[in-house]
């Protein structure tokens, strides 16, 4: 089965919570950071990313990406 990682652009990401929404796997979540923008950035808060890319597809600001690796 594959797993993979999502990378998050902080300094870009609005918050709008799109990738959380659309996670399968419901590791994505709002961070309590703060973003240079004032903006609280998408964090991978816990394993089980299965690389599906949703996420990184649905973003309207292209701020994820997401790593594929085989087991």
């Amino acid at each position: 089965m594959a797993k993979g990682r999502v990378e998050v652009r902080e300094d870009y990401c609005k918050s709008c919570g799109l990738c959380v929404e659309v996670c399968p796997k419901k590791v994505l979540r709002i961070s309590d950071r703060i973003n240079p923008k004032g903006y609280r950035p998408v964090e991978q808060f816990q394993e089980g990313c299965i690389a599906c890319a949703l996420c990184a597809r649905i973003c309207p600001d292209v701020v994820l990406t997401v790593y594929r690796t085989d087991e």
